[in-house]
């Protein structure tokens, strides 16, 4: 069940959607900027306030990859996998990411403190290889950078590893 306080948040963030037109995806987009993610009464706020059945919803929101259906975690890093990243070694810093997190690709880790994800460009090819972590880039990466870097990320607030 819906909590009353959630549903209002919902409500708000389809309320001061400016824009001049608005759609089921300007919608999903304000809904997810409030949140940080899309829960089920979301997918069900939105298709009332654009007159939308819940599937149409759902397949707009499933469509972008951009969108969350489950709280994020605490940290974001993503790798670029853009040509020149590649080439410069984007490969073993992604697997040096999989191994340092416990995971086999993308994904969260299961303490839900890192969300890892692929990113076709980050805009910094002079620097490659580059990561993004927490939405700051970091360019010229080593695969011991990262490692240092993600172990800091899975400590918690007590300095005790998550």
């Amino acid at each position: 069940m819906a909590s009353e306080a959630m549903t209002e948040r919902i409500k708000k963030a389809l309320a001061s959607d400016k824009r001049p037109t608005v759609t089921v995806l300007s919608s999903l987009f304000a809904v997810h900027d409030e949140l940080g993610h899309l829960p089920r009464e979301a997918i069900e706020e939105v298709a009332a306030f654009n007159g939308a059945t819940i599937n149409d919803v759902w397949g707009v929101a499933t469509f972008y990859t951009n969108f969350r259906f489950t709280p994020s975690p605490d940290h974001t890093v993503e790798v670029c996998w853009g040509p020149t990243c590649h080439i410069k070694g984007s490969a073993a810093i992604m697997s040096e990411c999989m191994d340092t997190l416990g995971l086999e690709g993308e994904g969260d880790t299961d303490n839900g403190k890192v969300s890892l994800k692929y990113n076709t460009c980050l805009g910094a090819c002079s620097q490659a290889p580059v990561v993004s972590i927490d939405h700051r880039l970091r360019g010229g990466i080593t695969t011991e950078e990262m490692q240092e870097r993600l172990a800091s990320l899975m400590i918690d607030s007590n300095g005790a590893h998550a």
